[in-house]
């Protein structure tokens, strides 16, 4: 177990990575004994060190739960982290590629609640009844800690992953609006292009068989701690496709078919 002042002084390297846009190298590096806990806990003061800076919370993220996303990162469970104001960009919008440490792009779908979720016990139906609408979502990941350590060839690991708020960095919003009850969501599929040739593709069931059950598997986690999914919060169910790497002078399109299309320009 790390000590408070050993999670603080983490919390505070990884946040000046960003500040300063410089990758350093991952946290099991420092703390090889470190267990998933300690990565929480230094998430969740990665967090506060945020909130204290005026961001706010307006949701949370599930990642690595589809089999493609956990061969692409080298791990066999799911991560969750979570989502602040400035993280939230609009569909078509532009990108300052510099501001994010190895920015990738992934596909998901985002539930947006009209009502709490919290407890052990949850259902796809529950999630369901408890949702406002879905919209279909590009994350936007980075990585504070390096993925491979061009030092030393380290790959960081779940737990660097997980100390990083989950390597999320944004998220692009479509602008489909849709009732969860009126299409079979596990069958929504999307066509990643960049710059205009197909990179990606995929189908939300990739996601433990359905994007529902992402949901259901971060309410867990985070009914442990006492937190609550609340209403009007944003959900992110999981990617369905593996991250796609940007630079500056890309266009990322998304084509969710019927769900519309997503674009963003990263500058």
């Amino acid at each position: 177990m790390l000590t408070s002042l050993q999670i603080k002084e983490e919390a505070n390297r990884l946040h000046d990575s960003e500040k300063n846009k410089k990758q350093v190298a991952a946290t099991t590096n420092y703390f090889p004994e470190m267990d998933i806990n300690d990565a929480y806990q230094i998430q969740e003061e990665w967090v506060n060190i945020k909130k204290k800076e005026g961001r706010k919370v307006v949701g949370y993220k599930i990642g690595l739960t589809s089999k493609v996303m956990q061969v692409a990162m080298n791990i066999n469970e799911p991560d969750y982290g979570t989502l602040l104001d400035d993280m939230v960009y609009e569909n078509g919008c532009e990108i300052k590629t510099s501001d994010f440490l190895d920015p990738r792009i992934e596909v998901e779908l985002a539930f947006v609640l009209k009502k709490p979720l919290f407890g052990d016990t949850l259902t796809i139906e529950d999630v369901l009844d408890a949702t406002d609408y879905v919209v279909p979502v590009l994350e936007l990941i980075a990585a504070r800690t390096y993925r491979v350590d061009p030092n030393t060839n380290y790959v960081r690991t779940v737990k660097d992953t997980i100390s990083d708020n989950a390597a999320n960095a944004g998220i692009i919003l479509g602008n489909t609006r849709i009732n969860p009850r009126d299409i079979d969501l596990r069958w929504v599929g999307a066509l990643l292009y960049k710059n205009g040739t197909i990179e990606e593709s995929g189908v939300a069931a990739a996601v433990l068989d359905h994007p529902a059950r992402g949901v259901i598997w971060l309410a867990k986690k985070y009914t442990k701690h006492n937190i609550t999914l609340d209403a009007g919060q944003i959900i992110l169910a999981g990617s369905f496709t593996r991250p796609v790497v940007v630079k500056a002078g890309d266009t990322i399109t998304v084509d969710y078919n019927s769900l519309g299309k997503i674009t963003c320009n990263f500058i």
